[in-house]
């Protein structure tokens, strides 16, 4: 499994290159799919649930779930980029979201505290806690700053499938939930809301956006429960080296 999160992860990476104003949420797609099956794995998300594409890329309001388009990438966008890889019969699926350009700091400051709540679930992945002290630790932190957290969509197990037992909502309450146990690996995936946490899914079937049209943003990693403690799968290494790169 360490294997098929890896694949995503290099995958974010190679996106990371030529992410930018621009660039179009389909050419992206493509380049993913060629990519992952360069790496001898085959898409997580193409044909599931009968899903055409091998990317979610949600763009500012769209919360997870967008379909890519040919509408190109316009300086201060932010853009979700979910991405899942089947490798030995596992899959990997984590998502990162990119800023484009300069953002507005209230924008940057959403990714920031999003990516933060991310950081802090991963820490109260260990045997003798449970899910619901993950839930707690990202729904406060989260809500300390003001956001919305959706609660319509949550993590979830993986494995063979992409999506196992157990649930992992972004809110919830200490000691509650399903216990953490050697060898149980879950996505994590924090969807925080700039404004309220309500949501609505569009016409197409799939693209959930917030009710108030404000800023969403994505994080999610791969954890594995591994010697009580939390072994992260997933990496953003690949992601923030490519990032830097342009910086240059």
């Amino acid at each position: 499994m360490r294997e098929a999160a890896q694949v995503v992860s290099r995958t974010l990476g190679v996106v990371a290159e030529i992410i930018g104003p621009g660039v179009t949420p389909l050419q992206l797609d493509k380049l993913a799919e060629t990519y992952i099956r360069d790496q001898g794995a085959v898409p997580g998300f193409l044909g599931l649930y009968n899903y055409k594409f091998t990317l979610c890329t949600s763009v500012n309001s769209e919360v997870v779930h967008g379909i890519p388009n040919d509408r190109p990438l316009q300086e201060g966008d932010i853009i979700s980029v979910d991405c899942g890889a089947i490798l030995h019969g596992f899959y990997g699926d984590h998502a990162y979201t990119f800023a484009i350009g300069e953002v507005d700091p209230k924008v940057q400051k959403l990714l920031d505290v999003t990516r933060e709540s991310l950081e802090m679930g991963i820490e109260q992945v260990k045997v003798g806690k449970r899910v619901g002290d993950l839930s707690y630790a990202i729904q406060s932190h989260a809500e300390k700053n003001g956001y919305g957290v959706v609660r319509e969509l949550v993590g979830h197990g993986l494995g063979r499938k992409m999506h196992e037992s157990p649930e992992v909502p972004n809110y919830g309450k200490k000691g509650t939930g399903a216990k953490f146990q050697n060898g149980m690996v879950i996505a994590i995936e924090p969807m925080i809301n700039m404004g309220k946490r309500a949501i609505r899914q569009l016409k197409d079937g799939w693209t959930i956006v917030t009710a108030d049209g404000l800023p969403s943003a994505h994080f999610e990693h791969d954890v594995a429960v591994v010697n009580g403690k939390a072994d992260v799968l997933s990496t953003f290494d690949f992601v923030e080296a490519a990032l830097a790169k342009k910086q240059k």
